[in-house]
């Protein structure tokens, strides 16, 4: 993992959002809330307004990837 994310290191975010918010299913978050809690990551050091709404779209995409391969791990009752 970078020591720096930016909006395109996708795969990293996505690592550390389903971290932080284990329980939030990633396609049901606004990406107002979404480009919120990416900058406040403490690895994040992009520029805020960097963003579009294709680079917050692979996010959460990868994200719910993330979401759901944990949710396979876990098993059934999860």
């Amino acid at each position: 993992m970078p020591d720096r994310l930016d909006w395109d290191d996708t795969e990293d975010i996505a690592i550390q959002l389903a971290d932080k918010f284990p329980d939030v299913d990633p396609l049901g978050v606004r990406f107002t809330d979404l480009h919120k809690w990416v900058t406040e990551l403490g690895a994040f050091g992009g520029d805020p307004q960097g963003s579009n709404e294709g680079k917050l779209e692979a996010i959460q995409m990868a994200w719910y990837d993330e979401y759901n391969d944990r949710r396979e791990e876990a098993g059934p009752g999860f």
